[in-house]
């Protein structure tokens, strides 16, 4: 929960005995909350609280319960239990899982069988197997109620492009089948054909000069096939440059953040493409979402200017207006080349 979000004029009131949870600043820690019980207000600074925590201690040896004293601003009272027996998880819901004795803020990143879901964490850039009664919807403690965070807000009063934290508008099998199962859409015979090696490394990197604009992807899990807009800083290095994303933040969300990439990672901006007839069955195109663009393939042509567009990486079928798609490029030896020409 950033200041930001919280008006000066409201303060949380909590008495001894009540149930909270606990955020922290500390390295390793952001974006985490521990459960706890208040002891007692303190009587020189009433905005400050002795909390008493669950499952952390003192010391190794396990004996006796970790006691801190902390700012209201770092309380919250647990979220209502039955909330999470309403949720059914998909992918790109912004959840907090049950890890190390707390809850930590990710991202769900893939669906698995047996009611178990990937979650990706900003913070460490681990992804782990939860199951689902280890997973809950992120929610805000703001002015004394629970809501959605912010950017799920927004995307339920206007129609814009999908923020990173939400929902996919998934397709049922009904709807959109996967294209490598489905002869109707996509035709016998006809394989997705793999995304380009944009990123492997040639003998010579392009080089890159500062201010340059750019997009950048990653190896890390979860992140495969997705692109991110990005502003060259300066060069750190061998074939590397320190970089600033355009829609990213970093963990307190106060400003853009910055990584070290390496140059065959890196690549101009695709040029601008009108599609004037709209895309067809098998097209391949990048879909923005999550705050990058990520490469897909057309399954299925719905009214209104929609598509649902299969993912290979994570096998998922979602929908999508024309207006957050694009053609899909590849950038091949210093120039933009379209999948059939390749």
């Amino acid at each position: 929960m950033s200041k930001s979000n919280i008006s000066s004029s409201w303060i949380a009131q909590f008495k001894p005995g009540d149930r909270v949870e606990v955020s922290s600043d500390d390295p390793g820690f952001r974006g985490s909350w521990f459960v706890g019980t208040v002891i007692r207000r303190e009587a020189k600074n009433p905005n400050r609280y002795v909390v008493e925590y669950d499952q952390l201690y003192e010391d190794e040896s396990g004996e006796k319960l970790l006691q801190e004293t902390l700012d209201w601003i770092q309380l919250r009272p647990p979220p209502p239990p039955s909330e999470k027996k309403k949720v059914q998880f998909k992918f790109g819901d912004e959840v907090e899982a049950f890890h190390s004795d707390g809850w930590w803020e990710g991202a769900i990143t893939a669906e698995h069988s047996g009611g178990k879901f990937a979650v990706f964490f900003r913070g460490s850039k681990e992804q782990i197997v939860f199951e689902e009664k280890d997973l809950r919807l992120r929610r805000e403690w703001v002015k004394g109620k629970w809501e959605p965070p912010f950017e799920q807000r927004s995307l339920e009063k206007t129609e814009t492009r999908p923020s990173k934290v939400a929902k996919r508008e998934s397709s049922s099998v009904s709807d959109a089948q996967t294209p490598e199962n489905n002869s109707t859409n996509v035709g016998k015979g006809k394989k997705l054909s793999e995304p380009k090696a944009d990123s492997n490394c040639p003998k010579e990197a392009m080089k890159f000069t500062q201010g340059m604009q750019v997009e950048v992807t990653t190896d890390d899990d979860g992140f495969k096939g997705a692109w991110f807009a990005a502003t060259i800083i300066e060069p750190s290095g061998e074939d590397e440059y320190l970089i600033e994303y355009k829609t990213l933040t970093n963990d307190d969300d106060t400003e853009f953040l910055r990584e070290d990439i390496r140059a065959c990672n890196i690549r101009p901006c695709p040029p601008e493409t009108i599609v004037v007839d709209g895309f067809k069955v098998m097209d391949e195109v990048d879909a923005y979402y999550n705050e990058g663009w990520w490469v897909g393939v057309i399954a299925k042509v719905l009214i209104n200017c929609k598509y649902v567009v299969y993912f290979k990486e994570t096998d998922e079928k979602i929908t999508f207006k024309q207006a957050d798609l694009r053609p899909h490029q590849n950038w091949l030896n210093g120039k933009w080349v379209v999948p059939s020409e390749v």
